[in-house]
């Protein structure tokens, strides 16, 4: 798809690549895209929902934004900061990987570090956004643009990513793997295909451990996918089916793909592939099935693509 000159690395966001995956699926009589979020300027699908909320908001220079993030969120944000000329601070938890911290301070981004889970449900995210709310009675001028409630994000995901996907394609796939945390990126896909009539499985991807659509809360090591608390845009939405995976399918379908397809994934992308590997029997010869890769591998190196964390952790 044609680039045109941007005005700023806003514009620069979206018509990111699909790609077949005949190598994965030389054993599967379907045909297997991904679409590959990583190739937005932030690195991942976030970028998206990041510039979404923005245009949807009042936010003028000089104001300040606090809000919660397991990380790419952040850096998204840490850079819609610097070209709306207000201040970031951004609230994470030890699971956030260096070098996305490293990226929303080197973006002038105030990262603000939580060290203990909730004390009543043992959960980060819980952790988080009770921090982001103190925060904001310290700074009573600050706005959060909560994620977790934002509908701008289904704006964002239903006239980009899912009408990428169909004009990409040629039509609409036959079935739509994402994973989910927020909810925000399956929301508007799903928005998309009931406006448009279409028969697409839209199959949420969640982690084993997640209290998402009915889940039991459990351990979870992996960041951007599944969730300890019920986000609000959650109960907007009804996916076709949910398919929980585990931490550790979750790795070794990441590293099979990079290895396979020389695509290096981020954990929730390891989480799509082995979604499909797992439904891959009872798939329609001849189906078009897209999974969305939501982020790059690179800030995962020193967690899912090393052999000693993984070991200890999972």
């Amino acid at each position: 798809m044609e680039r045109k000159s941007a005005r700023t690395i806003a514009d620069a966001i979206g018509n990111t690549p699909l790609v077949r995956l005949d190598r994965l699926a030389r054993n599967w009589n379907f045909n297997l895209w991904a679409k590959l979020e990583a190739y937005n300027p932030g690195g991942s699908a976030k970028d998206r929902t990041a510039h979404a909320m923005v245009t949807a908001s009042q936010l003028k220079p000089g104001d300040t934004v606090v809000e919660s993030s397991s990380g790419n969120l952040g850096i998204a944000l840490s850079r819609e900061a610097v070209l709306g000329d207000w201040t970031f601070h951004c609230v994470v938890d030890p699971r956030a990987n260096r070098t996305t911290i490293a990226h929303m301070k080197a973006l002038g981004t105030v990262v603000h570090q939580i060290t203990e889970p909730d004390p009543d449900t043992g959960d980060w995210l819980v952790a988080r956004r009770a921090r982001v709310a103190e925060l904001l009675e310290q700074m009573p001028d600050a706005t959060c643009l909560d994620q977790y409630s934002n509908t701008a994000a289904f704006v964002a995901h239903d006239e980009g990513t899912m009408t990428e996907i169909v004009e990409q394609l040629g039509h609409a796939p036959d079935q739509l793997l994402v994973a989910v945390s927020t909810t925000g990126t399956i929301g508007g896909c799903l928005q998309y295909v009931a406006a448009h009539g279409l028969s697409t499985q839209v199959i949420a991807v969640d982690a084993e451990g997640s209290v998402l659509f009915d889940g039991h809360p459990g351990t979870r090591h992996l960041p951007g996918f599944g969730a300890g608390m019920v986000p609000e845009l959650s109960k907007k939405i009804s996916p076709h089916r949910v398919l929980r995976i585990d931490d550790r399918a979750s790795v070794e379908a990441a590293r099979k793909l990079v290895r396979t397809e020389a695509i290096l994934p981020g954990a929730s992308g390891g989480a799509v592939i082995a979604a499909v590997e797992k439904l891959s029997a009872d798939i329609p010869a001849g189906s078009d099935v897209v999974v969305i890769v939501h982020d790059d591998g690179t800030r995962y190196m020193d967690t899912i693509y090393n052999d000693d964390w993984v070991e200890e952790n999972l």
